[in-house]
C-alpha cells in the first residue's frame, strides 16, 4: 500500500445506533445525527495515525455525507473528504438499498484505480458494503475495511481485510 494502487473501503468508525439527545449533539452535528462514540472517535485517530506512521499515500477520500462517515474521515486527519450521496444511507440506517444502485455504484469506484502513487479511501456503510460486496463485506465491524487492488480494467480483487483496532499495529515490529 505504501507505493498506492489500492482502494480502501471501510465501514464508518464505531456509533451508536440511535441519534444523541440534541443536548449531547456535538456542536457542529447540527442535524442531531448519529456521531461516533468514545471508542469510534479514539479508533479515527489511530486509524490516522497508523496511515501516517506506515506512510500509506491516501490520495483521494471519498465519504458518505453522514455526520459519523465524516467526522471518521476528520478524526483520521487525511485529506478532506468529498461526498456522494451513493455512499450514504439515504436516511435508512441500516437498511438495504432494493435497487442495488448504491453497491453498483460503489463497486464502480473500487474498479477505478487511484492516482499513481497514492490509494483511494472511501467511507461507507454496512448495507452498501454488504450490497458490492456480499461474500466480502457480509458481517464487516465498525471500522473494518476491505482492501482491493483495481484490475485496470473496471474490476479489482479483495488483497486483505482489516479491523480499525489492527491498523495501529500493522508494521510495529518493524
Amino acid at each position: 500500500m505504501q507505493r498506492g494502487g489500492y482502494v480502501i473501503v471501510m465501514r464508518h468508525a464505531s456509533s451508536p445506533l440511535t441519534p444523541p439527545d440534541p443536548a449531547q449533539a456535538d456542536p457542529d452535528n447540527l442535524q442531531h445525527e448519529r456521531q461516533l462514540d468514545e471508542g469510534g472517535r479514539a479508533s479515527a485517530r489511530a486509524l490516522g495515525a497508523a496511515f501516517h506512521r506506515l506512510r500509506i499515500p491516501i490520495g483521494q477520500v471519498l465519504s458518505s455525507p453522514t455526520y459519523r462517515a465524516l467526522e471518521t474521515a476528520r478524526l483520521a486527519d487525511l485529506t478532506p473528504p468529498h461526498t456522494y450521496p451513493q455512499l450514504g444511507d439515504a436516511g435508512q440506517s441500516m437498511a438495504l438499498d432494493p435497487n442495488g444502485t448504491r453497491g453498483g455504484w460503489l463497486r464502480g469506484k473500487v474498479g477505478q484505480p487511484p492516482t499513481a502513487g497514492t490509494d483511494t479511501l472511501i467511507i461507507t456503510h454496512a448495507p452498501n458494503i454488504r450490497e458490492a460486496f456480499p461474500t466480502d463485506g457480509a458481517d464487516l465491524a465498525d471500522g473494518e475495511a476491505l482492501i482491493f487492488r483495481p484490475d485496470g480494467r473496471g474490476g479489482a480483487s479483495l488483497a486483505a481485510r482489516v479491523k480499525i483496532q489492527d491498523w495501529p499495529i500493522l508494521g510495529a515490529d518493524s
